[in-house]
């Protein structure tokens, strides 16, 4: 996917998002149900983040300068951080406004409105339609900010499904299930921002890959014919991409230029993985005592033949 076509699913979502505002908040005005305004809430915070998201899309995909040799990829984690901020200010602001409702008593004998029901109909289909739309996205550029941008999506379809459950159910005499609806919205939004913190965490503190990636490492190692062995195997993210460094052991009496063969060779390899941006690879010779037993290689090792 190009950078103009990641860039573009910032600009559909935004799109998509303010129109949602608009029809929520007519709607909110004139029905004054508390799950409809929640759920404009919602859609309003999701449009904020859409600028940051687009502003951040912009700044990830520029190509490299001085200054940033490595591109600007790793400048995505806190983008996603960004967007969590938002969602929970959002979930908490329509948290406090559904409980003070309830405990108050101030819970309004609102009617269900077909305008209302169909704007929260047509929000679950428009957000089922962007979570596959930037989940497709993020499958394909590994963007923790687009990956964020779905997960937000796939909750809003289920929030929309709790407020159209609040606005139901205040239709046929039983008003308290709107705020209390609006409360289950403001759950949702704030599992959101977990959710989204979670998945980058990982790539803002330096954490390691999946087994399954640090085996396929490993094994791609392995494979070289003239790798007698390998240790020190170290992967871990530098934002949203992977870094590995290792030693790999083999016999002495290669000659320079074959030893800086066997070296290029791994690294290519390894650099044929989509996910890993660099590798460093130093040449240990038999000679010099420098190879050792690695008990993590043997599990990674292990592991994958089980798994086969």
């Amino acid at each position: 996917m190009s950078k103009h076509a990641v860039r573009r699913v910032g600009a559909v979502v935004l799109a998509v998002n303010v129109l949602l505002v608009v029809a929520k908040g007519f709607v909110w005005w004139t029905t004054g149900s508390l799950a409809v305004g929640s759920e404009a809430v919602n859609s309003l915070a999701d449009s904020g983040y859409s600028v940051v998201i687009l502003a951040g899309l912009y700044l990830t995909t520029r190509p490299p300068d001085f200054s940033h040799p490595h591109g600007h990829e790793r400048i995505e984690p806190f983008v996603s951080l960004f967007i969590a901020l938002g969602v929970f200010a959002a979930g908490g602001a329509v948290l406090w406004r559904a409980t003070t409702s309830i405990l108050s008593g101030e819970v309004g004998a609102a009617v269900t409105s077909p305008a209302a029901v169909a704007v929260l109909v047509a929000t679950a289909a428009a957000k089922f339609g962007l979570y596959r739309y930037c989940m497709t996205a993020a499958e394909r550029t590994r963007s923790p900010a687009l990956t964020a941008t779905a997960l937000d999506n796939r909750n809003d379809i289920l929030t929309a499904g709790a407020a159209l459950a609040g606005v139901l159910g205040a239709g046929v005499g039983l008003p308290i299930l709107d705020p209390i609806s609006a409360g289950v919205v403001s759950l949702g939004i704030l599992y959101t921002g977990y959710e989204i913190v979670q998945d980058n965490v990982d790539y803002l503190v330096g954490s390691a890959p999946p087994d399954d990636l640090r085996a396929e490492i490993v094994r791609r190692v392995l494979a070289h014919p003239d790798v007698e062995g390998a240790h020190d195997v170290i992967a871990h993210y530098v934002g949203p991409e992977i870094d590995v460094s290792l030693h790999i052991e083999v016999e002495g009496d290669r000659t320079l230029f074959e030893a800086h063969g066997i070296e290029t060779d791994v690294v290519q390899s390894i650099r044929e993985l989509e996910e890993v941006d660099d590798v460093f690879v130093h040449v240990d010779p038999k000679e010099l005592g420098e190879w050792k037993t690695d008990e993590t290689i043997d599990e990674l090792v292990d592991d994958e033949k089980v798994e086969q």
